[in-house]
This record gives structure tokens, C-alpha cells and sequence, in this order.
């Protein structure tokens, strides 16, 4: 009874990961929308903590299988299948909605779906090659998941004031990108693996420093981002005197603050984006 509580243990990290990718791509379909419940975390804030939830999941659960003794076929396919969903569904989920408030084109989100196809033949190659125990060929698929939440996450940030002073890069080269990171998931590049055999700490140094390190980039832009909103909030005037209309106000908003998409010539001030559905003021 014990060693089936004992062997059950991976499996149970792995169905947590499934599930973290499962609720995850709910929320991509409310990507623009606050949820005042949850903090006030916008859909693209909560996949992205999601996503990192089975990214964690699916890093310890294979530990622990090695750790307790207790790998599986079962866990293997079980992992394969999670890692799918959480990291290549979840993904593409959320970049087809943010793709429907940015593209002017009505195909362009569609080329996101390549992410999971790409992602389920490297998971089935990678089930069939025994070579890659200790690296990887290829992107492994949870790196194009946090990939793309670096992405959307610049998207939200500074796209407004990116495409204020660039010109917009065409469709062509956003479908070209898309598609070249997803190709990378199938080449047979070697890459390096962050899996654990032990825990030792002298035969996964390099693996323990990049973790360590990854941490403190993601919590130093946490406290940055936070320091940040609290002068925000500190300054209400200076914000409101740059964004809201002055009475008698002329001219025209040229982008929306929130989605950082090019408005029509006859929008006015206080009106609502046409894409994200925001108001403008």
C-alpha cells in the first residue's frame, strides 16, 4: 500500500501540471479581461502563472520519480501528454487571442496552432530517443512556452511605445517568426537539459546555478515592476495630465494605452478601442 502511495507520487505532479495547462488555456480566451478576484490579474497575467505552475510541476515530477525509484511507461506518456497541453496548447491559446486584438489580418492568428503540431512531434521523437537522457535535440517544448510568455509579456509592457516610433513589421514576418521557433522544437540541435538524476549538488552545479539565477531575474523584475506601479499610483496627477483630455482638446489619439493598436483617424477621446474594447482616455 505504501510503494503504491509511494509510486503514485510522480504521477500526481504530473496531472497537477495538466491541470495548471488545462485552466490555463480557459483563461487565454479572456486574455483582455481583469479579474478582480484574482488580485486583479488581467487573462495574460494568469496563464502566464499557469504556465509556470506546470513548468514547476513538470520539472519536480520527473525528479521524483528518479528520486523515489519510481519511474513508469504510464508516467511517461502521462508527462508527454501534460507537457502538451500546458506547453504547447496553453502557448498558442494565448498568442491566438492576443494576435486577434494586434493582426489586421484574419489568418494571421491561425499560424499560432503550429506551435502545439511542432510541440506534439517533438514530444513523440523525444519518447522514441533514448539519447536524450542527459540533453536535448531540439527546443524542449517547456522552453517555447516560456518563450512566449516572454513575448506577450513585452507585448503588453512596451509595444505601445515600440510601435509609436517603428514601423509595423508586416504579417509575413510575424508568421516567419512564429514558425521558425516552432521549427526549432524539431530540429536536432543539441541543447541543454535541465533533468536531474540526483540531487547532488557537485553533479548539477551548472543546472542548480541557471535555476538559481532564473529566480532572481523573474523576482528582481517583480520588485521592479512593483516599485514601479506603486509611484504610479503615488502620481496620479502627472499620469492623468498626460493620458486624459483636456477640455477643448484637439487632437486625436494615434494608439490605444492598452493594446498599443493603431486607431482609426476619426477616433475621438473616451471612446472605447475597437479591438481590446478598453476605453481611451
Amino acid at each position: 500500500m505504501i510503494r503504491r502511495i509511494i509510486t503514485s507520487v510522480p504521477n500526481t505532479l504530473t496531472c497537477c501540471n495538466l491541470l495548471c495547462g488545462a485552466l490555463a488555456c480557459i483563461f487565454a480566451f479572456s486574455a483582455y479581461d481583469t479579474f478582480p478576484g484574482l488580485w486583479g490579474l488581467n487573462g495574460r497575467q494568469i496563464v502566464w502563472i499557469l504556465i509556470g505552475g506546470a513548468a514547476f510541476f513538470d520539472f519536480f515530477d520527473g525528479a521524483a520519480a528518479r528520486l523515489l525509484h519510481a519511474p513508469s511507461p504510464l508516467g511517461k506518456e502521462l508527462d508527454s501528454l501534460a507537457d502538451l497541453v500546458s506547453f504547447g496548447v496553453a502557448p498558442a491559446m494565448l498568442l491566438y487571442n492576443i494576435l486577434l486584438v494586434w493582426s489586421q489580418s484574419w489568418w494571421i492568428p491561425y499560424v499560432s496552432l503550429i506551435i502545439p503540431v511542432m510541440g506534439a512531434l517533438r514530444l513523440a521523437k523525444f519518447n522514441l530517443d533514448d539519447s536524450q537522457s542527459t540533453t536535448f535535440k531540439g527546443l524542449p517544448i517547456p522552453a517555447n512556452a516560456i518563450f512566449w510568455i516572454g513575448a506577450t509579456a513585452w507585448m503588453q509592457s512596451h509595444a505601445r511605445e515600440w510601435m509609436a516610433s517603428h514601423l509595423y513589421l508586416g504579417n509575413a514576418i510575424i508568421s516567419v517568426a512564429i514558425i521558425a521557433v516552432a521549427l526549432m522544437m524539431v530540429t536536432d540541435m543539441r541543447m541543454f537539459s535541465l533533468k536531474l538524476k540526483n540531487f547532488r549538488i557537485g553533479e548539477n552545479f551548472e543546472r542548480y546555478l541557471l535555476l538559481i539565477a532564473a529566480v532572481l531575474f523573474v523576482g528582481v523584475q517583480f520588485i521592479f515592476w512593483g516599485l514601479g506601479e506603486a509611484i504610479h499610483q503615488d502620481v496620479p496627477d502627472a499620469s492623468a495630465s498626460q493620458s486624459a483630455p483636456e477640455e477643448g482638446r484637439t487632437d486625436a489619439p494615434s494608439f490605444c494605452v492598452h493594446c498599443g493598436r493603431e486607431l482609426p483617424e476619426s477616433f475621438e477621446w473616451g471612446q472605447f478601442c475597437p479591438y481590446c474594447g478598453e476605453k481611451v482616455a
